[in-house]
């Protein structure tokens, strides 16, 4: 329990007590969060029916994370998040051109973002009105019109694509075409900012650049190592898996800088016995407090157990605990790999990882005595300057003892956005060598761009030197969500152009280009109708199964908009006409879509419209699950590291690494409120948390006011002011912040040196008061 006010100030000797949250995951905590959200949003009791389909073959996916949908779901197959989200877009408030009538943009800008996305669901098309300040209503028509006339002024190559992660493969796929007909690959998605990595490290070392588990692996492992990532927050239906695992014996060692409750104990809201008695499943066996950057070294030290107790073992003429036989038939790099282990001291891990041999040896015990183990990551792997090389080691582990390619063995990154891994899958990407460009060209009679798109790193740099112009947004919040935000929301504004497509008004509204418009879209809860009737759309989840979605509900405005029909609006009137761009058939009729997606990749998804409403959806399949490696060996690749430390910023006296986190009552940027009840924190986002020790050390006293400013190196005078000192139980030396409200700290150039994914998990910060930074007593 916290202290009371009265007791916060630091003695001498007696550090304050760190903030915490005494009950679990899941349980009447849970229940609670769901049901303020919708006494505040005044949802309607239907919306109850809305959430019973949820997740099921036959109603919708949820809009909040990927995490996989069962053939057989639970009575209410919605996590907390889940229900947020679709409540938070079912909400009876609107946001209609009256309220922007009465408000300039200049105003809107001092609004916080859970308040401007409290006014509703925008209703109808918006552009800005200069000489106002103010956003004013346009005709559909109109607003196609102007966009087209605009983008066909510009220099295709200077105009962005972005997809935030959450539009249907149909949608996505007419998305790409547009950009490839216009004559650019800029197109980015919300992957850039989390799970780049994922795509570029797993493409090297497995050959495909996504997980190769399925869900029902999860059934079968006998370990789960866990690595930077808060299924309580982020993916709480995964905690249903970890509560079964759990329960039959399988133990899960979790490596993480915080300890998240969503990772220690669980009581399942769905089971009467477990919420009237309070009895919660104990989820971790092992719970490793590395530090931010430590994981390489952590993985070594997992590697090199395995390597001693495997020479031990065969020193006394006992089986070895390798797997010799698929190291040398399924892979590649394995001496080279060896020996850099061999020769990594152990003085060295503990240092880098923060944490000690025996702990290290003890969790390389439990990886050796289960047969099957899954490795499961999140951004606390993926965010860093050396990213890549984390999961490259974390793919070393499993190779070691077979564990990909086989039942109940594998990696599975979790992903955040609900279709982000199924955008890239159907051609959103700004790499050409991974679109089917030539099928492309064969199928719609044009010659596709073939020079590399832009990242969203690179994006940020084109707005920053002027080479970008225009930014077209399919969904999210992008101006929220990208590094060093200051410096780029300045150079935002002399864009030519910014079309947002979007359910609710947010902070990328406001922050336009010359030209601006708003384009509300429909609630994928929402009803479809179109010139065949109602229509149906697709997504992919974390495990590579598609699953079809129909909403029903009533849209919010009848001036409201699908996402496909907007792409295709903006499409029609920007590109010259040709027989085989068929727009408005498109539009009329999702199944044409879905038989074009079947035509370019019939491997994966024939008889697309006949399968996707199957339960569990349908799999598409993955090279790696199947031991066929894509690699340019045709083998898995041992990764021999470079470093020890995921960071590139060396320790100094009074620099500290600060994570960004979410809290519990979000969602990716979207705020629902200001509870932070997995952390026993509530009623503020503008906090730090920090050690105690680390808070005696320097000085500071909890509840103190203080800012954190940027320790990269390069001058910058990056800054977050007024925020308020919380004890937590951290690494010495690491703080934590909630994102997107840190993102300011992150420098533009510090990412994964191979994906480009912003470095978010270690960012180089020191603490000032109303002075110089600090350096420890």
């Amino acid at each position: 329990m916290a202290r009371s006010s009265s007791e916060r100030h630091l003695t001498g000797t007696e550090p304050p007590e760190p903030r915490s949250y005494d009950g679990v995951a899941g349980g009447w905590g849970s229940l609670k969060g769901i049901s303020e959200v919708f006494a505040r949003e005044m949802s309607s009791p239907a919306v109850l029916e809305t959430l019973a389909r949820q997740n099921k073959a036959g109603g919708h996916m949820c809009t909040s994370c990927a995490w996989g949908k069962p053939a057989h779901p639970h009575v209410f197959e919605f996590c907390e998040n889940g229900a947020k989200a679709t409540l938070w877009e079912l909400t009876r408030d609107r946001c209609t051109p009256d309220f922007f009538a009465d408000h300039t943009v200049s105003e809107l800008m001092q609004w916080s973002d859970f308040d401007l996305e409290m006014q509703g669901r925008l209703t109808h098309p918006m552009v800005y009105n200069p000489d106002a300040d103010k956003y004013v209503e346009c005709a559909w028509d109109e607003a196609f019109e102007k966009i087209g006339e605009r983008l066909k002024t510009l220099d295709p190559k200077s105009s962005v694509f972005y997809a935030s992660g959450k539009a249907s493969l149909e949608t996505s796929y007419l998305y790409a075409l547009f950009a490839r007909f216009y004559g650019h690959n800029n197109l980015p998605d919300s992957s850039n900012m989390c799970h780049e990595t994922t795509s570029v490290a797993l493409k090297q070392a497995i050959g495909t650049p996504v997980g190769s588990c399925v869900m029902e692996d999860f059934d079968h492992c006998d370990a789960i190592f866990y690595f930077g990532q808060n299924p309580g927050t982020n993916s709480p239906r995964f905690l249903h898996n970890l509560q079964d695992a759990a329960r039959r014996g399988c133990k899960i060692v979790v490596f993480n800088p915080v300890r998240e409750i969503g990772l220690i104990r669980f009581i399942n809201p769905q089971n009467p016995v477990e919420m009237l008695t309070g009895q919660a499943t104990q989820l971790s066996h092992m719970y490793l407090q590395v530090r931010p950057g430590g994981d390489i070294a952590a993985l070594m030290g997992l590697c090199k157990r395995v390597f001693q107790v495997d020479e031990e073992r065969r020193s006394h003429g006992q089986s070895g605990v390798l797997d010799q036989g698929f190291i040398a038939h399924h892979t590649q790099g394995f001496d080279e790999f060896r020996q850099k282990a061999m020769d990594t001291d152990w003085a060295e891990i503990e240092r880098c990882s923060g944490l000690s041999r025996g702990d290290l040896e003890a969790a390389g015990d439990v990886y050796i005595s289960a047969e099957r183990v899954i490795g499961v990551y999140g951004m606390g792997l993926t965010q860093h300057v050396h990213g890549s090389q984390n999961i490259g080691m974390l793919v070393n582990l499993l190779l070691l003892r077979g564990n990909i390619g086989r039942q109940g063995a594998g990696v599975s990154p979790v992903r955040g956005h609900s279709n982000v891994q199924g955008q890239r899958t159907v051609g959103i990407t700004e790499k050409p060598e991974l679109a089917p460009l030539d099928k492309l060209s064969e199928m719609f009679s044009f010659e596709p761009p073939r020079e590399k798109g832009r990242s969203i790193v690179e994006v940020c740099e084109g707005v920053l030197d002027g080479s970008v112009r225009a930014i077209v947004s399919l969904g999210g919040n992008l101006l929220r969500a990208v590094p060093e935000r200051e410096a780029i929301e300045s150079a935002w504004r002399d864009l030519d152009l910014t079309v947002m497509i979007s359910t609710k008004l947010n902070r990328s509204h406001l922050v336009h280009g010359r030209a601006a418009y708003i384009l509300p879209c429909l609630a994928r809860s929402e009803s479809d109708e179109q010139a065949s009737g109602p229509q149906s759309v697709s997504i992919e989840d974390s495990f590579s199964h598609i699953h079809g979605s129909i909403g029903r509900r009533a849209p919010a405005s009848e001036h409201l908009r699908s996402e496909l029909a907007i792409v295709a609006g903006m499409a029609k009137a920007t590109l010259p006409e040709r027989p085989s761009w068929r727009w408005d058939e498109w539009t009329g009729d999702y199944a044409l879509v879905r038989e074009l997606i079947a035509q370019t990749y019939p491997d994966k998804f024939h008889d697309f419209s006949q399968r996707m409403f199957q339960p569990g959806g349908f799999y598409r399949g993955n090279p790696a699950h199947e031991r066929e490696w894509k690699t340019q060996s045709g083998k898995a690749e041992f990764t021999t590291p470079t470093v020890m430390m995921a960071s590139d910023i060396e320790d100094a006296p009074g620099r500290f690494n600060l994570i960004t986190m979410r809290s519990n009552d979000q969602f990716n940027t979207t705020i629902y409120g200001f509870s932070d009840r997995l952390r026993g924190i509530e009623g503020s986002r503008d906090i730090v948390l920090i050690n105690p020790s680390d808070m005696a050390r320097y000085g500071l006293a909890e509840g103190e006011k203080v800012r954190l400013v940027s320790d990269a190196g390069d001058g910058a005078r990056r800054k977050v002011e007024n925020l308020t000192v919380t004890p937590f139980d951290l690494p010495n030396g690491c703080i934590g912040g909630y994102y997107p409200e840190m993102n300011v700290l992150a420098p533009l150039w510090r990412h994964d040196k191979a994906s480009k994914t912003p470095a978010s998990k270690a960012v180089p910060v020191r603490i000032e008061k109303n002075g110089p930074s600090m350096t420890p007593a």
